[in-house]
């Protein structure tokens, strides 16, 4: 393992779902396979370079105390506590400027997919290696955060969790130009209809790696939850 990698849990559909293929399809590579397509789509390089996912516990380095193993372990185990569940229904939508697939409707607080996120975040948290001063500062100047959102980055490494998390999953780099958005929005909606018929059951999260800075993000593990 190097000190450079970093880890993520993401929740990933089934590699035999549908909507599984049709993201890797959108984003033009199998993060599990390690394929990239031969053409890709424009627009979506950000997120090809993480997979076709939602984030549970965002990118972290791991403690000098820490290492895969350990990761891979305390993910199994809140794994197998966890019940499956069925997954909201889901749309092609924008949000904060990107083609994203959101749920149809707001996540209750008590939901299922939430209480899994929150618990990624702060059962994990300790295998955490605080980012540094200048990485906090990289990641307060790429989004614009209020005083709430700046106080869980320095907490939790991240400004997206508990009541600031949002399920998503990003199809598109972020457009400036309205246009070029909209137009990648109605392809996606395009795409994405055929598998968008119904709700995808929560049987597993992920365990993503991204191997050096910059690297494309490999889906590592995949642990089941309980039946």
């Amino acid at each position: 393992m190097s000190a450079a990698m970093r880890y993520a849990v993401y929740w990933a559909p089934e590699r035999d779902d549908p909507l599984w293929e049709a993201g890797c399809d959108w984003l033009g590579r199998d993060p599990e396979r390690r394929v990239v397509a031969d053409t890709l789509r424009p627009g979506t390089d950000e997120p090809r370079r993480y997979g076709f996912h939602a984030t549970l516990k965002a990118p972290m380095h791991l403690t000098d105390a820490a290492d895969e193993p350990a990761l891979f372990r305390m993910v199994e185990r809140l794994a197998a506590r966890t019940a499956r569940f069925a997954m909201p229904m889901l749309e092609v939508a924008t949000l904060r400027g990107f083609v994203a697939l959101l749920p149809t409707q707001p996540l209750a607080s008590e939901h299922s997919l939430r209480r899994l996120a929150d618990a990624c975040v702060t059962e994990l948290d300790g295998l955490r290696r605080e980012p540094t001063t200048a990485e906090l500062r990289r990641r307060n100047q790429s989004q614009t955060l209020g005083s709430h959102e700046a106080a869980l980055l320095q907490r939790w490494g991240y400004p997206h969790v508990f009541d600031r998390w949002q399920f998503h999953m990003t199809l598109s780099d972020n457009m400036p130009d309205l246009q070029a958005l909209k137009r990648l929005h109605i392809e996606a909606q395009r795409h994405f209809a055929p598998v968008l018929i119904g709700p995808a059951v929560c049987e597993s999260i992920s365990v993503f790696e991204e191997p050096a800075p910059g690297a494309s993000f490999v889906l590592a593990r995949r642990f089941a939850l309980a039946r």
